[in-house]
């Protein structure tokens, strides 16, 4: 049986105007054991600055392990999503972000098939993200680095969607990286299509999602990109820990929030049911 650690998806610094540095001190200090860096390519005006939380690749992957040692938190993964079904974009960038994983410490990296091309068939893009997904899992392999397929985007919204794409390569790198608040605002009943994931689950997206936005969203949106405070809207979180504790690995719930004073509730609920 699998063991649940808690954790933080560092958009919940976002609106901080704060560094990637800042929020790896603050997730510590509110009390994650595991912080999920989101990392883009190239240089990014804000980031460089130090007001916002993205790492670039072209930095040194050894910032992100030591500020993580220096404030006492491990790595969960990477939150590297990029659009599968455009390989001209998502092929490169996975790669690189699997090799930055490496050395940085993430034991994962998380992504999803994006928005399609506009001018693309159904066919045609499960034949491009077979294509990313074998370049991909042929870097992760040796490096031990698994990949994280999220429910998110047309194709993953639902469970035989999901299961397609995480099927197209026969990899032992290539997993699930289940998001609670997005499977339910697809319309789906999120703890038996956690059921249904879990012996292949690699991380999971704590994401809750409030009863005005369940109310005026669910069966109409693909996912969102933070919930709620975990504990605050709609995810009985003992129910998916339960879950999570009969995977046959060790998963990291990686909580999603919008805003700091959300994450410190959240953990607060959250240690209650761990």
């Amino acid at each position: 049986m699998g063991q649940v650690g808690i954790g933080i998806n560092m958009e919940f610094v976002r609106h901080e105007d704060k560094s990637f540095e800042w929020g790896v001190r603050k997730a510590a200090e509110l009390g994650y054991a595991y912080v999920e860096p989101m990392v883009h390519w190239g240089r990014e005006l804000l980031s460089e600055a130090g007001y916002f939380h993205s790492v670039s690749m072209l930095d040194d992957p050894l910032r992100i392990k030591r500020a993580c040692e220096e404030a006492g938190v491990k790595l969960s993964g990477l939150s590297t999503h990029t659009p599968l079904c455009k390989p001209e974009i998502s092929t490169e960038y996975l790669k690189q972000a699997i090799r930055f994983a490496a050395e940085c410490g993430a034991p994962v990296v998380n992504t999803d098939e994006g928005p399609k091309p506009r001018w693309t068939t159904e066919a045609e893009d499960f034949v491009l993200m077979r294509y990313v997904l074998q370049e991909a899992a042929l870097v992760a392999e040796p490096r031990g680095i698994l990949i994280g397929i999220e429910p998110h985007q047309q194709y993953s919204k639902r469970p035989d969607g999901l299961d397609r794409i995480a099927g197209l390569v026969k990899s032992p790198a290539i997993g699930i990286n289940f998001d609670t608040g997005n499977s339910y605002l697809c319309g789906h009943d999120p703890y038996e299509w956690l059921e249904r994931v879990k012996d292949r689950l690699v991380h999971l997206h704590g994401k809750d999602i409030s009863l005005s936005q369940s109310d005026t969203e669910r069966g109409k949106v693909t996912g969102t990109p933070v919930g709620c405070a975990c504990g605050e809207g709609v995810i009985d979180w003992k129910r998916v820990i339960d879950i999570c504790r009969t995977a046959p690995r060790d998963i990291v719930l990686s909580v999603e929030c919008g805003t700091v004073d959300q994450a410190e509730r959240s953990i607060r609920h959250l240690k209650e049911r761990v």
